[in-house]
């Protein structure tokens, strides 16, 4: 398996922003290209960083009332593709699919909607539909792609670039695989429990 892996452009998408500023700092400082959308895309900016939004990559805009943003074979592909694939590679060059090196993705809260009695409409928008599959994405293909799978891990990754720059080796982004399908596992649960009540 491939050892030392440069980040050079991560995808941003994300509910709760808190804490995500530091992280965000490191990243430009190391020279790391944004792209985003939505509400993340404008608190990026709001930082003063430059950021690609999705829409410019995919020429979708985001739609059906925001159900479906990421969810295109641009963004997937370029998490997805295999970068020692003669074939993923040639493929990523004939649709223009872009090199996604590092997802941060955190949920929306769908617990906690829960727990503060929303209605059942509200509760079923809180279902992450493009993060959890962002999730997995990024977490399949860990040889190649660092995912980071909610706030709670952001510090982690912080610790990694403070040590080493913008650089994980397989074993930290194994680390952050096995992380991302506890994150999916415990989000799919909690879902799968609310519908059994």
């Amino acid at each position: 398996m491939a050892g030392t892996k440069k980040i050079k452009t991560a995808l941003v998408s994300v509910f709760h922003k808190d804490g995500l500023g530091e992280l965000l700092a490191k990243l430009n400082a190391e020279g790391v290209k944004f792209i985003s959308t939505g509400g993340t895309h404008k608190f990026i900016e709001s930082l003063g960083y430059e950021c690609q939004t999705v829409e410019s990559i995919t020429t979708y805009p985001s739609i059906l009332g925001g159900r479906v943003k990421t969810l295109h074979p641009k963004i997937f592909g370029g998490i997805l593709a295999r970068r020692d694939d003669a074939g993923d590679r040639e493929q990523m060059a004939q649709y223009e699919i872009p090199e996604i090196d590092l997802v941060i993705v955190d949920l929306y809260p769908f617990e906690q909607t829960v727990a503060n009695g929303a209605s059942e409409a509200e509760i079923i928008e809180k279902i992450d539909i493009g993060g959890i599959s962002l999730i997995r994405a990024g977490a399949k293909n860990f040889k190649d792609v660092v995912i980071v799978p909610s706030k709670a891990e952001y510090g982690v990754l912080l610790d990694i670039l403070k040590r080493k720059g913008a650089e994980t080796d397989i074993e930290e982004r194994k680390m952050f695989a096995e992380k991302a399908f506890g994150v999916s596992s415990h989000y799919d649960t909690a879902i799968h429990n609310w519908f059994l009540k």
